[in-house]
């Protein structure tokens, strides 16, 4: 049990902090130095500040706002924001988990990163390889033993590992020829796949 503080009654959440551009500078190296963050994002995140402390402390939102716009490119030209290689980063990632490139774009586009971005990592990650949604269907089945990596009852649960891998943003024909497939080490290794549970 943790000691009430005198000036607090129990229950009652700490006021915030009025939103000043040094509260937010230290807000968003705090948030920088434990995420790595889109610029977007990071604004998304300030603005929400900016808009409590205007409720709370009555401080003018158009000034925060500015504020947090001057910090942004602040943090761009140190080179501590930068889209680009978020977005890449991000795309090699959810690559390597098994995202297919629809749930790729909804996730980055939730970060308020800019679609040519988006679309530029993709087309850089997949290099001219017209396999790299099958690769990446192959990499979530095996991670959630779908389709020919389940171990029993797998004729009896294709209709759901298909449906698993739609509700993943796979398109249809991706899909079937991953739970269908009767020799997924060859298909592995055909696109080039490490083997070994992942």
């Amino acid at each position: 049990m943790t000691a009430q503080s005198p000036e607090r009654p129990a229950g009652r959440r700490r006021q915030p902090l009025k939103a000043t551009p040094e509260g937010l500078k230290r807000s968003a190296l705090y948030y920088l130095e434990r995420y790595d963050s889109s610029s977007g994002h990071l604004r998304r995140l300030l603005r929400r500040k900016i808009q409590l402390s205007a409720r709370v402390h009555g401080t003018d939102p158009e000034e925060g706002r500015a504020a947090v716009e001057r910090l942004i490119v602040h943090l761009t030209d140190l080179g501590l924001l930068d889209d680009a290689r978020y977005a890449r980063e991000r795309v090699r990632s959810l690559l390597a988990r098994g995202t297919s490139g629809a749930m790729i774009r909804a996730r980055l586009r939730a970060k308020s990163l800019p679609a040519e971005l988006v679309e530029a990592a993709l087309a850089e990650a997949a290099g001219g390889d017209s396999a790299h949604e099958l690769r990446a269907a192959l990499r979530y089945a095996r991670r959630r033993r779908l389709g020919p990596y389940r171990l029993q009852d797998r004729a009896e649960r294709r209709e759901r590992d298909l449906a698993a891998l739609g509700r993943q943003g796979f398109d249809y024909e991706t899909a079937r020829r991953v739970v269908d497939s009767d020799d997924p080490a060859g298909l592995e290794a055909e696109l080039g796949l490490e083997g070994g549970p992942g």
